[in-house]
């Protein structure tokens, strides 16, 4: 196991020393091109809200450098070989800001935030920016603001967020989305739906802001990448937020995702911790906006389909028909390019986690035939095998539909086992818990003739 910091740089001219401690790994993140121009997507992000007339604050822009120092620690240090138990790392980060005071304050909650989401152990530490960038985003000018936007939600190209789309669209909102252009298959999902809105809503000056942050390999040092992503919906809401500050008035981040899978209850013992992500849990959401409370920011995060599964979201989606013009275009696969070892192109497995929910979803909600093209077009065509890919997530949720069927009160106190629930109201709590049966019964009637054992 090493410890590893990493610091950020502006430039060649930024040559403030910062002390590390005996046995740290130093990786130096610079930010700034020889042209003075923010590096990793960032300048261009700047550019892009420029045009549609979104002017982002400083402290905007320090939220997105973080979320970069984040992402960089993130996806360029090996769990493998930098920790003890193979998952968690010790990672400091030295970020520069515009505010080092009112960062500052804002430590513990960010660190706590991070410490969930990811499962390490973060150290964050803020310095001043050098001089010549103590200012470093364009000034909103001095008319009033011209940018139509009066929503914010995210956009990763999958169903749940072009269902979160077309409601707020058909509710009358101008939306900007937020999207971070990452792997092929991702980025080719989110453009053919983002074009399939914008041809059905021709004329409404909804918007998207996309985001390009990708580091080299080797960006550490003698360490392997990491492909577990577990912090990747920092970078989603910090861009998001980064977008937010410029529209001159408080705002809301919509982050669509069904209630089962924000929740993320462990299907089975095995499943508990590592497994467990928790990119949109209700804990990690509240943590956020006390994060933007204590930053002074005036906006705030909400899943706004908390208490909905997969299926019902369909179900009442406001435009059924557009979404079943567009849903075979969405993607929700963990995994669509490992289809390529059987000769096939980027598509859904059909057998991982949110393929499971997805074709369960479908199923209850749209009242007709998937669209979608699945390798494994036929669950129940064979028994699946238990120690292959193909029959893991299947077995995993035979168990806990088994589990719930025999003690449904189990669902009250399965809730809590992802995370606290602490900020939720009593009757919050019971809606958690009804949304979470609800989304095991989806799956419990999808797989309702499935087979599944150990070969």
């Amino acid at each position: 196991m090493r410890r590893h910091v990493i610091i950020g740089r502006f430039g060649s001219g930024d040559r403030i020393s910062i002390p590390t401690a005996s046995g740290e790994t130093v990786t130096r993140l610079e930010f700034v091109t020889a042209a003075r121009r923010f590096d990793h997507g960032i300048g261009d992000a700047l550019d892009d809200l420029t045009k549609l007339g979104v002017f982002p604050t400083e402290i905007g822009l320090d939220l997105l450098l973080l979320a970069a120092h984040v992402h960089a620690a993130d996806t360029r240090i090996s769990r493998t070989s930098e920790s003890q138990d193979n998952w968690t790392r010790e990672i400091r980060l030295v970020v520069p800001v515009s505010d080092v005071t009112r960062w500052t304050s804002a430590t513990t909650v960010l660190v706590r935030l991070l410490n969930f989401l990811t499962g390490d152990l973060w150290t964050i530490d803020f310095r001043a920016r050098p001089r010549k960038f103590e200012s470093a985003v364009q000034q909103r000018p001095a008319e009033p603001n011209t940018s139509p936007f009066d929503d914010l939600a995210l956009f990763s190209g999958g169903l749940d967020s072009l269902i979160g789309a077309i409601d707020g669209l058909e509710q009358g909102r101008t939306p900007l989305f937020i999207s971070h252009a990452g792997e092929g298959a991702t980025s080719d999902s989110q453009n053919t739906v983002f074009k399939g809105l914008q041809k059905h809503y021709s004329g409404r000056p909804f918007g998207r802001l996309r985001i390009w942050m990708n580091f080299p390999d080797g960006l550490v040092r003698n360490v392997a990448v990491e492909r577990t992503t577990r912090g990747r919906s920092f970078l989603f809401f910090a861009t998001g937020v980064f977008a937010g500050t410029g529209l001159n008035r408080a705002f809301v981040l919509r982050v669509p995702e069904n209630g089962l899978i924000a929740l993320n209850v462990p299907l089975d013992p095995l499943r508990l911790g590592a497994l467990s992500t928790r990119t949109t849990h209700p804990f990690y959401i509240a943590r956020w906006n006390e994060f933007l409370n204590a930053l002074g920011i005036s906006g705030r995060i909400e899943n706004p389909y908390w208490d909905k599964t997969k299926g019902e979201m369909i179900a009442n989606c406001a435009n059924r028909t557009l979404l079943s013009r567009l849903i075979a275009s969405t993607l929700s696969c963990a995994s669509p390019t490992k289809a390529r070892w059987l000769g096939h192109g980027i598509q859904h497995c059909g057998f991982c986690l949110p393929c499971l929910i997805r074709r369960a979803a479908i199923r209850s909600g749209l009242g007709a035939s998937d669209p979608t093209t699945y390798t494994l077009s036929n669950l129940a065509a064979k028994v699946l095998d238990t120690h292959q890919a193909e029959g893991q997530q299947v077995r995993s949720f035979q168990y806990a539909i088994e589990r719930l069927r025999q003690k449904p009160q189990l669902a009250s106190l399965l809730i809590h086992k992802p995370g606290p629930l602490s900020d939720e109201t009593p009757a919050r709590q019971v809606a958690l818990a009804d949304v979470y049966s609800r989304g095991i019964g989806e799956i419990a009637a999808l797989l309702a003739s499935v087979r599944s054992e150990p070969k």
